[in-house]
């Protein structure tokens, strides 16, 4: 019996501040495959955990003009994406970070293995911190960012609303920054 069946959990790290990767716990890219793969592994990520059913994966990805054969097209994506996430994991046993829930798929890494979502958190952290550790707590956020939020999906729809929102909380950022830097 491989030592990984009984509890091999690879840590995975999502970037979204940027392009949309992945990287394993020694820091390497995993690769996610095509674009397609990629737009899936996003959108579960604006999900935050929760169920994205594929009826609605579908419509996202091919915004009202799927093939016929998308919904299948969905399956293989999650395939490969979890023989990408989860290479040691044995055959037939249940994924632990891409599920399939209901009638969906949910994404399900930790809080800090997600930069947008460990940005979230240290900016809000350095909310009430006096200035001299706001600075380097808001500049370690911002370090995150390898570009737009979201940036190989800026035309898709269903990202708009994160993007935005994540694009507004990094100038919030910049500028609480800069204020506590001129309070020094």
């Amino acid at each position: 019996m491989n030592a990984c069946t009984l509890r091999c959990v690879r840590v995975v790290e999502f970037g979204v501040l940027g392009s949309v990767a992945a990287w394993d716990e020694t820091g390497e890219p995993i690769a996610l495959k095509g674009p397609r793969h990629r737009a899936v592994l996003a959108r579960l990520l604006v999900a935050r955990r929760r169920v994205v059913p594929v009826p609605r994966l579908v419509e996202d990805l091919w915004a009202g003009d799927p093939p016929a054969d998308a919904v299948g097209t969905v399956r293989t994506f999650v395939a490969g994406l979890r023989r990408a996430l989860e290479p040691e994991r044995p055959r037939r046993t249940p994924s632990r970070l891409l599920v399939t829930e209901g009638p969906g798929y949910a994404l399900r890494p930790e809080p800090a293995q997600v930069d947008a979502w460990r940005f979230e958190h240290t900016v809000a952290a350095a909310a009430d911190l006096p200035p001299a550790q706001a600075v380097p707590r808001l500049t370690e956020a911002l370090e995150l960012w390898r570009g737009p939020a979201y940036a190989d999906l800026a035309e898709a729809p269903w990202a708009r609303a994160e993007r935005s929102r994540l694009t507004g909380l990094r100038l919030a950022a910049v500028e609480r920054r800069a204020e506590a830097q001129l309070a020094l």
